[in-house]
């Protein structure tokens, strides 16, 4: 017998929901819905099913903005409370998994179609089979998780990366540093490397060469690209160069032989300036370990329901295990 579950992907502003069956996403399911036009997850819900048909759900996944502890999750950007009997009340069912937005996508790792992935970096050989993976999440905030293959299943521990302290190399990176400290005058990863890192970078640049702050967002990505702002364009390789020298470092901490994927709406948008050389650089730029990263390919993963696709897989396992 199929199963037929819910899926859920919560962010801050909207939530995607979908059904699944068996670990196969149903594709025409997926709807999204306004967080801020709903008292909360329940409400969400109950305004779902009946669009779909009203199914039996048989079990749950969700994904969720920010860090799950203890089963519950401390949503980001809305006072919504999110834990496992919420879910199982609003979707009928005992069976429920809940996990945050940068595992579910690890989740999904070896289970998208190609056309959803973009190579940015080939490694020197295959990707090893049941080798370690490593999920980058540059996006609103920036986040790495490994991907295990374990006997009993898939393990995709949490992680909160973007806390860590910034690498730096040169006097102007130390510059670079000190303008982004936070308000406790820590200079995080995340500060640099996240939509709101960009516009740090970017503002930046403009304070170093005396420049007015005139872009925002994708709009520095946009400019870049065009060669119309040599600020822009300067913040884009400083990220690049940032994402290249911590994504290396992350790898060799966790040696991901069987691939790093780069997901995010930060990580899509550069699309292209991935391979300018800039990021590869840094990735690269490890001392005697620089041929040793050539081991590691890296990818762009295009597909946006890689975390709805990866909560599908995710309860699947948990059935059949």
């Amino acid at each position: 017998m199929t199963h037929t579950a819910l899926i859920a992907d919560i962010g801050g502003t909207n939530t995607r929901l979908a059904l699944a069956h068996g670990p196969e996403l149903d594709a025409g399911s997926i709807m999204r819905f306004r967080n801020a036009e709903f008292a909360d997850f329940e409400a969400v819900v109950a305004g779902y099913l009946p669009r779909v048909g009203t199914p039996q759900i048989s079990g749950a996944c969700v994904a969720a903005a920010g860090p799950v502890v203890d089963g519950v999750a401390e949503l980001t950007n809305i006072d919504w409370v999110l834990d496992i009997p919420t879910i199982a009340r609003a979707a009928g069912t005992d069976e429920v998994a809940l996990l945050n937005d940068l595992q579910a996508p690890g989740h999904a790792i070896g289970r998208l179609a190609p056309e959803g992935l973009e190579t940015i970096l080939p490694a020197a050989a295959p990707p090893a089979p049941g080798a370690t993976g490593l999920v980058v999440n540059v996006g609103t905030g920036f986040n790495a998780v490994p991907v295990h293959s374990t006997p009993t299943g898939r393990l995709v521990p949490a992680s909160e990366s973007g806390h860590v302290n910034l690498p730096i190399r040169t006097e102007a990176d130390l510059r670079l540093s000190h303008y982004v400290d936070d308000s406790h005058g820590f200079p995080a990863v995340e500060e640099v490397l996240s939509g709101r890192g960009l516009e740090n970078v970017y503002r930046w640049h403009c304070a170093e060469t005396g420049a007015a702050p005139e872009l925002r967002g994708s709009e520095i990505i946009a400019a870049a690209e065009a060669g119309r702002s040599p600020q822009a364009g300067a913040a884009v390789q400083t990220f690049l160069r940032f994402l290249g020298t911590v994504t290396g470092n992350l790898a060799l901490e966790h040696l991901p032989f069987g691939g790093i994927y780069l997901v995010g709406g930060v990580a899509t948008g550069l699309g292209a300036l991935l391979k300018t050389g800039t990021f590869a650089a840094g990735f690269r730029d490890k001392g005697r370990f620089a041929g040793f990263m050539e081991d590691f390919p890296v990818t762009l993963v295009r597909d946006d329901r890689a975390p709805l696709i990866g909560c599908a897989n995710h309860l699947h396992e948990r059935r059949t295990a």
